[in-house]
Parts: C-alpha cells; sequence; structure tokens
C-alpha cells in the first residue's frame, strides 16, 4: 500500500469524524465505531490512528478547556480537515464503481 494512502481503520476513523463534525473527542469516536462500524479498539490504538491523521493534514484538533468533571485536564477535540473529504470522497466514488452490479451476484 503506498505510503499516501488511508488504511481501513483511518478511514472509518474519518467517516466517524465526517458524522459527528467538529467537536469530537475520543470516546465519542470510539462509541461511534463500535456502534455504526462494530469496531471495537482500544483509546491508544485510536489516539495513534489520529496522530498520524494529523501529521498528514488530514485532521487537526484543539485542547478545550479543563473541567473539574475530568480532573482539570481538558478534552482534546478532533475535526476532519478538506483533505480528508477529497480523500473519503474518491474512496467512495471507487467502492460504488467496484460495487456496481455487485448486489446480483451476492444474491446468488
Amino acid at each position: 500500500m503506498p505510503r499516501n494512502s488511508l488504511g481501513e481503520f483511518e478511514k472509518l476513523v474519518l467517516l466517524a469524524l465526517l458524522r459527528l463534525g467538529p467537536e469530537a473527542y475520543g470516546a465519542q469516536i470510539l462509541e461511534e465505531l463500535e456502534e455504526r462500524a462494530q469496531v471495537s479498539t482500544s483509546s491508544g490504538a485510536l489516539y495513534v490512528a489520529l496522530r498520524r491523521l494529523e501529521r498528514r493534514g488530514l485532521v487537526s484538533s484543539r485542547l478545550g478547556d479543563p473541567t473539574p468533571e475530568r480532573g482539570g485536564r481538558a478534552k482534546r477535540y478532533f475535526k476532519i480537515e478538506s483533505p480528508a473529504i477529497r480523500a473519503l470522497r474518491t474512496t467512495h466514488a471507487r467502492w460504488r464503481s467496484l460495487a456496481e452490479g455487485i448486489e446480483n451476484l451476492l444474491e446468488s
């Protein structure tokens, strides 16, 4: 796989971010992955993927304000960026093209 291509898990993370909007945080993303994609993963694996996506300019993040509920720690919010949306559009178009007419084959 070329270095600049996205892995399956990275694509799922980006799709979850797209659905959740610009104020998504780790626990929400994990929940979205589990509920919609039936993917159960650790928060550590998720944050490794998010950092990798951020280094590539596909995701940005910001720290919120520290809160007493979090023991004075700040929550990190993630947002999908335009290059990631373009990459997802390309991937989606490829999948649609490849899947065209496959329903009949799967039903037989």
